[in-house]
Protein backbone atom coordinates (compact mmCIF):
# COMPACT_ATOMS: atom_id res chain seq x y z
CA UNK A 1 0.00 0.00 0.00
CA UNK A 2 0.88 3.24 -0.90
CA UNK A 3 1.04 5.84 1.87
CA UNK A 4 2.78 9.77 1.51
CA UNK A 5 4.46 10.97 4.91
CA UNK A 6 4.35 15.14 4.74
CA UNK A 7 4.88 17.84 6.77
CA UNK A 8 4.78 21.55 6.49
CA UNK A 9 6.75 24.79 7.16
CA UNK A 10 4.36 28.15 7.34
CA UNK A 11 4.73 31.48 8.09
CA UNK A 12 2.25 31.66 11.13
CA UNK A 13 -0.31 29.21 13.04
CA UNK A 14 -3.47 30.18 11.06
CA UNK A 15 -4.36 30.12 7.56
CA UNK A 16 -7.75 32.06 7.69
CA UNK A 17 -5.47 34.87 8.80
CA UNK A 18 -3.45 35.26 5.73
CA UNK A 19 -0.89 32.58 6.82
CA UNK A 20 0.89 30.76 4.20
CA UNK A 21 3.45 27.87 3.41
CA UNK A 22 7.00 28.68 2.86
CA UNK A 23 7.98 24.87 2.78
CA UNK A 24 6.51 21.76 1.51
CA UNK A 25 8.10 18.04 1.70
CA UNK A 26 6.85 14.06 1.72
CA UNK A 27 8.36 10.76 1.67
CA UNK A 28 6.77 7.87 -0.31
CA UNK A 29 6.23 4.75 1.88
CA UNK A 30 5.45 1.18 0.00
CA UNK A 31 4.21 -1.27 2.53
CA UNK A 32 5.22 1.22 4.93
CA UNK A 33 9.09 1.15 3.92
CA UNK A 34 10.28 4.53 2.61
CA UNK A 35 11.21 4.17 -1.16
CA UNK A 36 13.58 6.81 -1.77
CA UNK A 37 10.93 8.66 -3.46
CA UNK A 38 10.88 12.30 -1.96
CA UNK A 39 8.89 15.72 -3.00
CA UNK A 40 10.30 18.83 -1.54
CA UNK A 41 9.84 22.72 -2.52
CA UNK A 42 11.10 25.92 -0.38
CA UNK A 43 7.97 28.39 -1.67
CA UNK A 44 7.35 31.88 -1.60
CA UNK A 45 4.62 33.25 0.80
CA UNK A 46 4.08 36.09 -1.16
CA UNK A 47 3.96 37.56 2.70
CA UNK A 48 6.33 38.81 5.34
CA UNK A 49 8.21 36.06 7.15
CA UNK A 50 7.07 36.65 11.06
CA UNK A 51 10.72 36.20 13.13
CA UNK A 52 8.54 33.80 15.45
CA UNK A 53 8.55 31.72 12.62
CA UNK A 54 11.99 32.37 10.97
CA UNK A 55 13.27 31.07 14.62
CA UNK A 56 11.78 27.44 13.83
CA UNK A 57 12.50 26.69 10.48
CA UNK A 58 15.14 29.54 9.39
CA UNK A 59 13.58 30.65 6.21
CA UNK A 60 13.52 34.38 5.76
CA UNK A 61 12.11 36.93 3.25
CA UNK A 62 15.71 37.16 2.11
CA UNK A 63 16.04 32.90 1.48
CA UNK A 64 12.85 32.72 -0.32
CA UNK A 65 12.33 35.62 -2.70
CA UNK A 66 13.23 34.03 -5.23
CA UNK A 67 11.31 30.64 -4.82
CA UNK A 68 8.80 29.55 -6.94
CA UNK A 69 4.94 30.11 -5.55
CA UNK A 70 2.87 27.66 -4.60
CA UNK A 71 0.91 27.89 -7.73
CA UNK A 72 4.06 27.21 -9.28
CA UNK A 73 4.40 23.53 -7.48
CA UNK A 74 1.17 22.37 -7.21
CA UNK A 75 1.20 20.28 -10.18
CA UNK A 76 4.31 18.44 -9.07
CA UNK A 77 2.78 18.20 -5.26
CA UNK A 78 -0.24 16.64 -6.21
CA UNK A 79 0.92 14.00 -9.23
CA UNK A 80 3.34 13.22 -6.17
CA UNK A 81 0.84 12.41 -3.78
CA UNK A 82 -1.63 11.00 -6.12
CA UNK A 83 -5.30 11.15 -6.24
CA UNK A 84 -6.26 8.04 -3.66
CA UNK A 85 -2.92 7.76 -1.47
CA UNK A 86 -3.69 7.87 2.41
CA UNK A 87 -1.81 11.43 3.59
CA UNK A 88 0.23 10.87 7.17
CA UNK A 89 1.19 14.15 8.92
CA UNK A 90 1.73 15.16 12.64
CA UNK A 91 -1.02 17.39 13.62
CA UNK A 92 -2.52 16.42 10.40
CA UNK A 93 -5.20 19.41 10.04
CA UNK A 94 -2.48 21.74 10.74
CA UNK A 95 -1.43 20.58 7.49
CA UNK A 96 -3.91 19.97 5.96
CA UNK A 97 -5.54 23.30 6.49
CA UNK A 98 -2.23 25.32 5.04
CA UNK A 99 -2.52 22.74 2.01
CA UNK A 100 -6.37 23.16 1.55
CA UNK A 101 -5.95 27.18 1.74
CA UNK A 102 -3.15 26.85 -0.78
CA UNK A 103 -5.03 24.72 -3.21
CA UNK A 104 -8.10 26.45 -3.23
CA UNK A 105 -6.15 29.68 -4.27
CA UNK A 106 -4.56 28.18 -6.94
CA UNK A 107 -8.52 27.26 -7.90
CA UNK A 108 -8.18 23.22 -7.11
CA UNK A 109 -10.21 21.11 -5.21
CA UNK A 110 -9.07 20.73 -1.31
CA UNK A 111 -7.83 17.07 -0.10
CA UNK A 112 -10.33 15.51 1.87
CA UNK A 113 -9.99 14.51 5.36
CA UNK A 114 -10.63 11.10 4.83
CA UNK A 115 -7.45 10.61 3.06
CA UNK A 116 -5.34 11.56 6.08
CA UNK A 117 -4.02 9.92 9.10
CA UNK A 118 -2.65 11.93 12.27
CA UNK A 119 0.04 10.34 13.58
CA UNK A 120 -0.50 13.12 16.53
CA UNK A 121 -4.08 11.11 17.36
CA UNK A 122 -2.60 7.73 16.50
CA UNK A 123 0.44 8.78 19.24
CA UNK A 124 -1.92 10.37 21.70
CA UNK A 125 -4.23 7.03 21.79
CA UNK A 126 -1.34 4.90 22.04
CA UNK A 127 0.91 6.94 25.06
CA UNK A 128 -1.66 8.97 27.15
CA UNK A 129 -0.14 11.26 29.14
CA UNK A 130 3.39 10.74 27.51
CA UNK A 131 4.96 13.22 25.21
CA UNK A 132 3.51 13.66 21.65
CA UNK A 133 6.05 16.00 19.75
CA UNK A 134 7.71 14.88 16.87
CA UNK A 135 11.29 15.13 18.63
CA UNK A 136 9.24 13.32 21.72
CA UNK A 137 8.27 10.50 19.58
CA UNK A 138 11.73 10.45 17.42
CA UNK A 139 13.16 9.51 21.08
CA UNK A 140 10.84 6.86 22.15
CA UNK A 141 11.35 5.17 19.27
CA UNK A 142 15.64 5.71 19.40
CA UNK A 143 15.17 7.45 15.59
CA UNK A 144 18.13 9.81 15.35
CA UNK A 145 18.01 12.99 16.00
CA UNK A 146 21.15 14.73 15.39
CA UNK A 147 20.29 16.16 11.52
CA UNK A 148 17.54 17.82 13.22
CA UNK A 149 18.71 22.35 14.33
CA UNK A 150 15.88 23.43 13.28
CA UNK A 151 12.26 22.40 11.22
CA UNK A 152 12.49 21.29 7.86
CA UNK A 153 9.43 19.71 6.21
CA UNK A 154 11.56 17.16 4.41
CA UNK A 155 13.40 16.11 7.11
CA UNK A 156 10.59 16.52 9.71
CA UNK A 157 8.65 14.38 6.82
CA UNK A 158 11.66 11.38 6.92
CA UNK A 159 11.57 11.55 11.01
CA UNK A 160 7.79 11.36 10.80
CA UNK A 161 7.88 8.02 8.27
CA UNK A 162 10.22 6.66 11.07
CA UNK A 163 7.45 6.98 13.98
CA UNK A 164 5.02 6.32 11.89
CA UNK A 165 6.27 2.87 10.92
CA UNK A 166 6.73 2.54 15.00
CA UNK A 167 3.24 3.64 15.85
CA UNK A 168 1.66 1.25 13.52
CA UNK A 169 3.58 -1.93 15.41
CA UNK A 170 7.64 -1.48 13.88
CA UNK A 171 9.37 -2.68 11.04
CA UNK A 172 9.42 -6.22 12.52
CA UNK A 173 5.96 -7.01 12.68
CA UNK A 174 5.13 -8.47 9.42
CA UNK A 175 7.86 -10.82 9.44
CA UNK A 176 6.47 -14.51 10.51
CA UNK A 177 9.45 -16.18 12.87
CA UNK A 178 10.06 -19.96 12.89
CA UNK A 179 7.92 -22.43 10.97
CA UNK A 180 4.38 -23.52 9.76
Amino acid sequence: MREIVFDTETTGVDPDEGHRICEIGAVELLGQMPTGRTFHALINPCRDMPAEAARIHGHTNESLADKPVFAAIVKDFLEFIGTDTKLVAHNAMFDLGFVNRELTLCGHDPLPVERIVDTLAIAREKFPGKGHTLDALCNRFSIDLTRREKHGALLDSELLAGVYVELMGGRQRGMALGGP
